[in-house]
């Protein structure tokens, strides 16, 4: 597992795409998260969804086929089902993931696992780079507590995630298998067991990331007393050995929720669409308050037709603009964050984009 990036981008290996885009031209992102509806099973304390309300289409069969097509045929290479809403709620959820697959997308889906059904695991595991199991404690009692459900779904979840390892095992497949902990400093007695669950289960990686706040502060996340989970986060990657890697996302934990850069450049390359259809440039902007940044929604629109239309490049050059200021205007350490930190430097420091050396990182395609 050392060639997975757990905190940081894969841009540099997109080299081309990041010409073109200093040169002007119009490219298509390279990855897209989204979800295929806004509904949700738990309610997880930290959940940033609560934030993201806007309004809701019905996103059929033939609606998210459409976008998948759509997708391939303007040069996306990675769709990742991770958003504001569970995927699975979606019964299109399986069908989605392999139709992506076969058209040659590298296909991801992050879930809370306990609707995904066991007949069905095998046909998704074969068409996914990864499945990220999102659980943020290791304990039947805190698990209920914190993700909002009762302490039964742990048992459930439990026994999914390592029938997940059994088929990766048994079909030889190249499926990554993940646990990730949303930290807060408040669930700090659950970080060591949670390291230690996953090379119970058996699972490829943990990654403890940080929560993310809006500009208003409306979770109340207190990024200060992260410093005070140090020891205690090094503790847990040491549960690391050839087969199993642990990692705390420490650019983030440790940046006081503060950002070096001031405009936005990375929805170009890694885009957020809603559970609603709604294309908007990342998750932070999906409430409906941020109205001025809603682009369009493919439930009414198909993707295509979106990418190539001017309100898309209207908003984008918008956030990339002396208009906008990403350290007073939207929430904290979003997805692109680190993607801006690497486009910032080439934009406004002049720094070099130079050739990457070495093996490919893993997931290369999930920038």
């Amino acid at each position: 597992m050392s060639e997975l990036i757990l905190d940081g981008h894969k841009l540099a290996w997109h080299k081309e795409r990041v010409q073109a885009w200093l040169k002007g031209e119009r490219i298509a992102p390279i990855t897209i998260d989204c979800a295929l509806t806004r509904r949700c099973t738990y309610r997880c304390v930290y959940c940033y969804g609560q934030l993201q309300a806007n309004d809701e289409k019905k996103m059929t069969e033939d609606v998210i086929f459409r976008f998948l097509d759509d997708a391939a045929e303007i040069g996306v290479k990675a769709i990742s089902f991770v958003s504001d809403g569970e995927s699975t709620c979606s019964p299109h959820i399986y069908d989605a993931i392999v139709r992506g697959k076969e058209n040659g997308l590298d296909m991801a889906l992050g879930t809370n696992g306990y609707l995904l059904k066991d007949e069905r695991l095998e046909e998704i595991l074969a068409s996914l780079t990864y499945i990220r199991f999102n659980i943020s404690a290791a304990t039947p009692p805190r698990y209920a507590q914190i993700m909002g459900c009762e302490e039964k779904c742990f048992y459930k979840v439990y026994n999914i995630i390592k029938r997940c390892v059994e088929i990766k095992k048994e079909r030889n497949l190249d499926v990554t298998i993940g646990l990730q902990m949303v930290l807060l400093p408040e669930f700090a007695d659950q970080v060591l067991p949670l390291a230690a669950l996953g090379k119970e289960l058996g699972v490829d990686y943990c990654i403890i990331k940080h929560c993310s706040d809006d500009e208003r502060g409306s979770l109340g996340v207190e990024y200060s007393k992260y410093y005070d989970l140090i020891d205690i986060l090094k503790e847990a990657e040491a549960y690391t050995d050839n087969n199993y890697l642990v990692r705390a996302k420490w650019s983030k934990i440790l940046s006081g929720g503060k950002r070096r850069y001031i405009q936005c450049f990375g929805p170009a390359f890694i885009m957020q669409f809603s559970g609603s259809g709604l294309v908007a440039p990342c998750g932070m902007l999906f409430n409906r308050r941020y109205k001025k940044y809603h682009i369009g929604n493919i439930a009414e629109t198909s993707f295509k037709k979106i990418w190539q239309s001017e309100r898309y490049w209207e908003v984008l050059g918008l956030l990339s603009s002396d208009k906008f200021d990403v350290r007073t205007m939207c929430g904290s350490l979003c997805l692109q964050h680190k993607v801006n930190e690497f486009l910032w430097d080439l934009k406004k420091r002049q720094a070099t984009l130079t050739e990457t050396k070495g093996e490919l990182p893993m997931h290369i395609n999930f920038i």
